[in-house]
């Protein structure tokens, strides 16, 4: 150790080094000054949910159950409401002009409806503004084999069916203010999980299922941290870090980081 002026050893957990043989690696790290971290062995899982309890001479690791009480819920449903009507309230004005743009540049509705699973595997309708030409999904199988995007949701950046005020509605992520109706609905949160459809819900793994805990949003941990960028896992991976580690104060932190990433417009097509 005083060859190499270590000032931290991590252990990481492992079944051989426990117990007392940990106990007196502690006591010679000591001696010469040394931190020791131990790895819990559980990932994704932030700091607050964790705690030490002492034990019958034992420290244990407790975690903390998911906040899944009423209280945090209801006040995380207030709050999406609440915020909800009051930005469309403001936003108004940009909402009329841009269902206007979209119904004059092309043939076709405003607004565009399409069903998606919430909390609890309860279908709703998702709205949107138009970003395509009206046929889009009749010829989606004919691009299939372009997709950008990974083995579960169908992205192409460069989407020949996609109108030109529509591409520019999807890179600042303003298509996606109909879902404030949605939130005030109380079918969507503000921050969540992406809403999946029906089919994508029917390939997912046993892990994949946790996502549908908690209600999709409108943003969430994958708005900031690459959107159509990332891969399948790193998707469902920062969704159940959300589920597994969600509070108001990271529902706040996430929206912030969410118009700095709508700002520069990056990861979406």
């Amino acid at each position: 150790m005083n060859r190499h002026s270590v000032d931290v050893v991590a252990v990481a957990s492992d079944p051989d080094l426990a117990g007392q043989s940990l106990r007196r690696l502690s006591w010679a790290l000591e001696q010469h000054g040394v931190e020791l971290i131990v790895s819990p062995g559980i990932i994704e899982v932030a700091g607050p949910r964790i705690s030490v309890r002492p034990v019958a001479g034992l420290s244990l690791l407790h975690l903390e159950r998911p906040s899944a009480s009423a209280g945090p819920h209801l006040l995380k449903s207030i709050f999406d409401r609440v915020a909800a009507l009051i930005l469309i309230t403001i936003a108004l004005p940009l909402l009329a002009a841009i269902a206007l743009s979209v119904k004059l540049s092309s043939r076709g509705p405003a607004l565009f409806k399409q069903p998606r699973v919430g909390r609890g595997n309860e279908m709703f309708t998702m709205l949107k503004f138009r970003t395509m030409v009206l046929n889009a999904e009749a010829r989606q199988a004919e691009l299939e084999e372009q997709s950008d995007g990974n083995t579960i949701l169908f992205k192409l950046r460069d989407d020949p069916r996609v109108t030109k005020i529509g591409a520019y509605l999807r890179r600042y992520s303003l298509d996606e203010l109909p879902q404030l109706i949605n939130v005030l609905r109380g079918e969507m949160s503000l921050v969540g999980p992406r809403p999946p459809l029906e089919q994508e819900v029917a390939m997912y793994a046993a892990d994949d299922t946790r996502r549908m805990l908690v209600k999709p949003g409108l943003t969430g941990l994958w708005q900031v941290s690459g959107r159509s960028d990332l891969s399948w896992d790193d998707s469902v991976l920062l969704d159940l870090r959300y589920v597994d580690n969600w509070s108001m104060t990271l529902d706040l932190l996430i929206l912030w980081k969410t118009v700095r990433a709508v700002v520069k417009g990056s990861g979406a097509y």
